[in-house]
């Protein structure tokens, strides 16, 4: 599997290191990441997390905008400036640094969640409440995909 999928709760250990979940590590090792290139999630209370796609997709986004503007600038100091490279010692474990934790909100318990990609890093509590706000986005959406047309065409399509 090359994707981050699933959810874990683990617990954050006595020297405030958490192990990053078995199957996450699978996805970063057949990545060959040196680490797990981690920056506080834009709007959310989470840290985004991951190895080469999600670099990939940040530097995408930098340079859509043209070089030297504002708008390229700040984006690169949001998500360079504040990221962290995490090194998984022998037994996949991590360290949090209070910032990261500090704006997941993460006292002691960390949940971490796929998303194919990458993955996020969150307190329990308020992972809940995402899952919650994302599960009804997704029924609100299949509704209103489901009114547009017959199922499993686009919208727009026609039949032969």
């Amino acid at each position: 599997m090359d994707r981050f999928v699933s959810q874990f709760i683990l617990r954050l250990d006595a020297k405030g290191r958490v192990s990053v979940p078995a199957p996450f590590r699978a996805v970063l090792v057949q990545d060959k990441s040196e680490g797990i290139f981690c920056c506080p999630a834009v709007g959310r209370p989470a840290i985004e997390a991951g190895g080469s796609a999600l670099l990939t997709e940040i530097e995408q986004l930098i340079a859509s905008y043209p070089p030297f503007s504002e708008e390229r600038e700040t984006i690169a100091t949001a998500l360079y400036g504040t990221s962290e490279t995490l090194k998984m010692d022998g037994e996949g474990r991590v360290t949090l640094s209070d910032p990261m934790k500090d704006h997941a909100g993460i006292m002691d318990a960390v949940a971490f969640i796929g998303l194919g990609h990458k993955f996020q890093i969150w307190a329990p509590d308020r992972l809940g409440a995402q899952l919650s706000e994302a599960t009804g986005a997704v029924r609100r959406l299949r509704k209103r995909l489901g009114a547009q047309g017959a199922a499993g065409q686009p919208h727009g399509a026609r039949e032969k």
